[in-house]
């Protein structure tokens, strides 16, 4: 999760096999207070839509185009999304990230943290 500006906010590791879901379903208590959420089609879901509005949270997610019910979004917003994988991008610059020479999740969440923190403090 990260913020406007493309800054880490919050780290949640997975397993490489497992749903986008699984990790939305971790940090949906810790979403910062926030308007909108931009999201990709792989968390355009009844269940996470519902979560946010309970919040207030307006999403911004394009609808996955095999689901019944095809909900809007403002694609002139979406656009903001490439913020989010700049930050992605920018942590794979990392090469102990990037080829994932780690093999204990800790470790690998530890370098990941590590990169974060560099990342937040270099984008004040």
């Amino acid at each position: 999760m990260c913020d406007g500006r493309g800054r880490p906010l919050r780290l949640h590791l997975t397993e490489g096999q497992r749903s986008d879901h699984k990790g939305a379903e971790a940090l949906i208590d810790a979403l910062p207070d926030a308007k909108t959420m931009l999201a990709d089609r792989a968390y355009s879901s009844l269940w996470f839509r519902k979560a946010l509005a309970t919040r207030g949270i307006t999403a911004c997610i394009p609808p996955h185009p095999l689901h019944k019910i095809q909900h809007r979004y403002d694609p002139a917003l979406y656009r903001q999304r490439h913020k989010i994988e700049n930050l992605f991008a920018r942590l794979k610059d990392w090469r102990r990230i990037h080829t994932r020479y780690d093999r204990c999740a800790d470790t690998f969440l530890a370098a990941i943290t590590f990169a974060c923190i560099f990342l937040f403090w270099i984008n004040q």
